[in-house]
């Protein structure tokens, strides 16, 4: 399997899933206890488990660029993850998640000048069927901006879109040149002492025994779904993964149907149907 031409696409899929699973623990901790802390929390159990998996002496040695790639793609990442985690408490779930799929488009057309990748043409038809099926899935969600909408969540969101299009764009390179145990443990070290730089001033501790182990699962669905994203994008090109991004709202209506009893609508099921579209042609040979 692992010399299969499809086995990236599914260690993508795997890594999608675990994010989302993570978007609705950090969704509820965010609401319970602030943005900051949250996160603050959840890092604070991705450096202690990084620690214990993974010690420096089992990562092995780190070139000086590699370590420059760390540091930068650390500093993205929480300032990312801080945007979107804070869009989730001003604006519904799904408009915040459909916003963001902006990226995987901007990323798409960043591959080239970034990359050198040549764009194919499954790429693009992959990511139009993806981002239809996004359109199709929210709804009126994204079109319903008015005056009383909280124009502040919906800043924070595109920005973090934004951003994270240049983020797979490093992703990409990041994979090429350090292993995915290597990864996994800087992003969660040198994440963690950034936003310890604001913990005396912004951070408060869990109120009880569920939001610490919320704060452990959040963690260890991070460490998760970075771990196998780098193994996909050290195994195959950007624009063949990107498409994959959009498998999240096929995860989303599994799980918002077995833990929440949300019921499964047409416009849903449509909708997700274009998404799985756009990943199967992603696979296909140019």
């Amino acid at each position: 399997m692992k010399q299969s031409a499809h086995f990236p696409v599914v260690l993508a899929v795997l890594g999608v899933l675990l994010y989302s699973l993570l978007d609705v623990v950090m969704k509820a901790q965010a609401l319970a206890m602030g943005t900051y802390s949250a996160m603050f929390w959840r890092m604070g159990f991705g450096a202690l488990f990084a620690l214990l998996l993974f010690s420096p002496r089992r990562v092995g040695p780190v070139s000086r660029r590699a370590l420059k790639i760390h540091s930068l793609r650390a500093a993205l990442t929480t300032l990312m993850t801080y945007l979107f985690f804070f869009s989730l408490t001003r604006i519904p779930l799904a408009q915040a998640v459909g916003l963001s799929f902006l990226a995987p488009i901007i990323t798409l057309f960043l591959a080239a000048p970034l990359l050198g990748e040549r764009v194919q043409n499954n790429a693009k038809i992959a990511a139009g069927l993806g981002f239809t099926g996004v359109i199709v899935v929210v709804g009126g969600e994204l079109l319903s901006l008015d005056a009383s909408s909280d124009l502040l969540g919906v800043a924070a969101v595109l920005l973090f879109a934004l951003l994270y299009a240049l983020y797979l764009i490093l992703q990409r390179k990041h994979s090429l040149i350090a292993q995915p145990m290597e990864i996994v443990f800087y992003q969660n070290i040198l994440v963690f002492v950034i936003l310890l730089c604001g913990a005396p001033f912004l951070v408060s501790l869990p109120d009880n025994t569920m939001q610490w182990g919320a704060a452990a699962l959040a963690a260890a669905f991070a460490m998760g779904s970075l771990a196998l994203m780098s193994m996909a994008y050290r195994r195959a090109e950007a624009q063949k993964l990107i498409s994959i991004e959009y498998s999240a709202f096929i995860w989303a209506a599994l799980l918002g149907w077995w833990f929440f009893a949300e019921g499964l609508t047409v416009q849903t099921l449509l909708g997700t149907g274009l998404i799985v579209a756009g990943c199967l042609a992603s696979l296909r040979k140019s």
